[in-house]
């Protein structure tokens, strides 16, 4: 399980418990599950920060160890964390200003279950009715030997360390656009490079579609369409893309939209045909474009959808109603031919400027 940033762990824990530091990483399933979420740390800006579930982690925690549970003990009698406060608190911390509630209600639990199916613990408990949580102090707690050590403090230190490191490395993302922009007249090649290496299966989603929309914002810029109500009334008009809201929104699956065709595009990287269908219901099978972060071919990624939706039901109308609410399918191929058109066009020093303008926003970096 050991990633770049498992040094870092291991350094943390040595602090707090010398000796016994390799053990308790051996033992702690919570340990294990923060190292493996904790990955992307040394990877730069452009890999994923997992920040939702590490957070709802640590909101927790944090109230724990604020009532004074990692010393005087009694955690069971305790009333429970209001979820306002948890939810509050994780947006305050660094890139969590626009967090849903998702890792505090499921996904980090669910996920822990993956990585440990055989576990007899959830981290996250609640009450549905009270909206009260607690974290699971069995997973705080590592025996070794005839000593039981508590967690709850280093959690924090490594999620901090973590926090950290993400933001020196968006930090160093942002001076990169920054530097470029200054360099790009002299030399458009570097400026070039640098956003074809935004475009990878490996980067961060959220940067991606960030990518997506500043490429096909300038690429469809000087289209234009004529149109009307009255054949001597024409107007023309050039295609506008809009991004509808952030990577996290719950905006009912429309990341972008066009006017004035109304088309929708929606960036996602997985080939889970569930995922896709549920977009198309939430719009009411209103055509849509996806963008997806693969470099397979298009008429492949089309067929794996299909196949796999087809195991599922069995009755080809079905199937075939879906697939022809998908208007195009957008990969990462694409993505670069209509990079260099738009470059074609004089557009490279706009779309860097708009990659890091959407950055900053995305990614609250003037807030900080």
């Amino acid at each position: 399980m050991e990633n770049i940033f498992t040094t870092n762990i291991k350094k943390i824990l040595q602090k707090h418990f010398h000796n016994n530091a390799d053990e308790i990483f051996e033992k702690s399933q919570l340990i294990q599950y923060i190292n493996e979420k904790t990955r992307s740390a040394n990877r730069g800006s452009k890999a994923r920060s997992s920040f939702a579930n590490l957070y709802a982690i640590y909101v927790i925690i944090e109230d724990y160890i604020a009532q004074g549970y990692d010393k005087i003990g009694g955690y069971s009698k305790y009333e429970g964390a209001l979820f306002n406060k948890l939810f509050a608190r994780q947006r305050e911390l660094p890139f969590g200003s626009k967090l849903q509630n998702h890792g505090l209600n499921n996904r980090m639990n669910s996920e822990f279950q993956k990585y440990f199916p055989n576990s007899e613990f959830i981290p996250i408990l609640r009450n549905l009715e009270t909206n009260r949580y607690w974290i699971n102090e069995n997973l705080l707690k590592v025996k070794v030997g005839k000593v039981k050590y508590n967690l709850a403090k280093v959690i924090i230190d490594i999620i901090d360390d973590y926090s950290k490191t993400k933001q020196e490395a968006f930090q160093r993302f942002v001076k990169s656009c920054f530097e470029l922009q200054e360099i790009g007249k002299n030399k458009p090649k570097k400026v070039e490079e640098f956003i074809i290496g935004l475009l990878a299966p490996n980067v961060d989603a959220r940067l991606f579609e960030i990518v997506s929309y500043s490429i096909l914002k300038y690429y469809y810029h000087d289209q234009t369409i004529i149109w009307g109500f009255d054949i001597d009334k024409l107007n023309t008009e050039n295609l506008k893309l809009y991004k509808t809201g952030r990577t996290n929104a719950n905006d009912g699956g429309i990341d972008f939209v066009m006017k004035p065709l109304g088309r929708f595009f929606q960036v996602t990287e997985t080939l889970d045909f569930k995922k896709y269908f549920l977009d198309i219901d939430k719009i009411q099978k209103y055509p849509i474009t996806f963008i997806i972060k693969s470099d397979k071919k298009v008429a492949d990624l089309k067929k794996t959808i299909k196949d796999n939706a087809s195991k599922t039901y069995s009755i080809k109308a079905i199937v075939d109603k879906y697939m022809n609410c998908i208007e195009e399918v957008i990969n990462i191929t694409i993505l670069n031919d209509r990079f260099n058109e738009a470059v074609k066009q004089g557009y490279l020093n706009n779309i860097l400027d708009e990659i890091a303008t959407q950055s900053k926003v995305e990614f609250n970096y003037e807030e900080q």
